[in-house]
């Protein structure tokens, strides 16, 4: 694809975590009977009037804060006007003219490779209602209808779908740091619009674009993406031509098919909404709600390899959620030992997590008491393989790793005296073994320190075994 460049833009939807509706009381939830959570405003009957979210309004303004938008003082919103059965108004109440955000931008990280995605805007809408599609019918449910829903529109700045997947992954993970929204993508709460074209290189303006509707997952985007640029790229190849349209994918067949023409946005017919007056704010507005934002997560890697000392690698996996982050950091932070604790984040609790399909925060080992284990390993009161039989005990049931070490009689053996018994007894029951070591074969010594450890139940310290074995066998 040397000779035809890619652009690709991305228009992002994201249902805002509230407690009720964009314009209405009711509540926002993905649980219970359909058609349930409604009233007369988000079912459009006549002359219901909409009421603003406040809560709506703050978090896509510090969207647009988390990415260096300028926030907009004065919007207003829009009508929308389309007919299609998800849209009982027949139009979305929307912004056109007067978005809350306008600019900002994204920096992420593709394949080792830095890269700034610029945003246009971000506005205020509302969600759809959910269609489902049967064999001989299809069925609504209005519960989703009016669910507060931010849209954020980027420039045509990505040029591969491994791009515009890093896009959406810093994106989702800024906004479920400062919770923006959960961000579920099998529950429709980020969806996306997929932009794409193709121009011939050595050529400015952009080629014919092309839209697929309605993704939401990141797999389904990579793989739509690498399709729809390839079919474009063959069809100028072959002498064909591009129409601006409007396209779906099929996952199962892993084909684009044309849905329908795309012409502009003119075509809602986009006038003011009468029913609901400007979103005024102020700039002490504005800045209180950016003194609300956490840290977000590019800053906080920084900072963990720089205060922590950490590889890049290790500060990119303890940062992608902001629970483990802080768990991870109050583990630092009480034992001392950065490395150790980023390796027992990454490896016991990550794993033990995974496997019991649970959230930090329902984790039985506290991160004093993971501090008080690494401490126990850095003092060899107990082996490594001893500190991780504790971890389970204290991921399963709670409780002080001292006191479970006791419990069990985990406790490693330093005392010379045993061990130099325990050396012993493994040099003479291996013979051929110990002379291999005098003979210069190092392995050998391995396999005597495992034998001790054998002996000792997994009590020495394997570095005075070592070094008792050593001195027995003239090393």
């Amino acid at each position: 694809m040397s000779e035809y460049i890619p652009s690709i833009g991305l228009e992002v939807h994201v249902q805002l975590k509230t407690r009720t509706k964009m314009f209405c009381a009711c509540p926002v939830h993905e649980e219970g009977e359909p058609n349930t959570a409604v009233c007369p405003v988000c079912l459009g009957l006549p002359g219901a009037m909409p009421v603003m979210n406040r809560e709506a309004i703050r978090k896509t303004v510090q969207v647009g804060l988390m990415i260096g938008s300028e926030i907009s003082l004065r919007s207003t919103f829009d009508r929308k006007n389309y007919f299609y059965p998800d849209m009982p108004k027949n139009f979305q109440i929307s912004q056109q003219a007067a978005p809350l955000c306008i600019g900002g931008a994204v920096e992420i990280d593709a394949g080792g490779k830095k890269k700034t995605i610029r945003v246009n805007h971000i506005h205020q809408e509302e969600d759809a209602a959910k269609i489902t599609h049967l064999a001989n019918s299809s069925e609504i449910d209005y519960n989703r209808a009016s669910t507060p829903l931010m849209e954020l529109v980027t420039e045509p700045d990505m040029s591969s779908p491994d791009e515009a997947i890093a896009f959406l992954t810093a994106l989702k993970e800024m906004l479920l740091y400062a919770g923006i929204s959960d961000c579920n993508l099998e529950l429709g709460q980020m969806r996306c619009d997929v932009n794409s074209s193709v121009r011939p290189a050595g050529t400015e303006p952009l080629g014919v674009k092309c839209e697929i509707k309605n993704m939401n997952t990141f797999k389904g985007i990579h793989r739509a993406l690498t399709y729809e640029l390839q079919r474009q790229v063959e069809t100028l190849r072959a002498g064909g031509t591009l129409v601006q349209e409007t396209r779906r994918w099929d996952d199962e067949a892993g084909i684009t098919l044309s849905m329908r023409s795309k012409e502009y946005a003119h075509d809602y017919r986009y006038f003011p909404e009468p029913d609901l007056p400007p979103v005024v704010l102020d700039a002490a507005t504005v800045e209180a709600w950016r003194a609300e934002l956490p840290e977000l997560p590019a800053a906080r890697r920084a900072r963990f390899i720089g205060d922590y000392g950490l590889p890049e690698y290790d500060a990119g996996v303890l940062t992608a959620d902001r629970a483990i982050a802080e768990y991870f950091e109050a583990v630092a932070q009480a034992s001392g030992n950065y490395k150790a604790a980023s390796n027992w984040v990454m490896g016991e609790v990550l794993r033990a997590l995974g496997e019991q399909g649970s959230a930090v925060a329902e984790a039985k080992i506290t991160p004093a008491a993971l501090a008080k284990l690494i401490a126990l390993v850095d003092a060899k009161t107990i082996s490594s393989s001893a500190a991780k039989e504790v971890f389970q005990v204290l991921f399963d049931e709670g409780g002080d790793p001292a006191a479970v070490v006791e419990q069990k009689g985990l406790a490693q053996v330093s005392d010379t005296g045993a061990i130099d018994g325990f050396a012993d007894e493994a040099i003479a029951a291996n013979p051929k073994v110990a002379d291999d070591y005098r003979s210069g074969k190092e392995a050998a010594l391995k396999f005597l320190v495992g034998q001790v450890m054998k002996l000792s139940r997994g009590k020495a310290n394997p570095q005075l075994a070592a070094e008792a074995l050593k001195q027995r066998l003239g090393g």
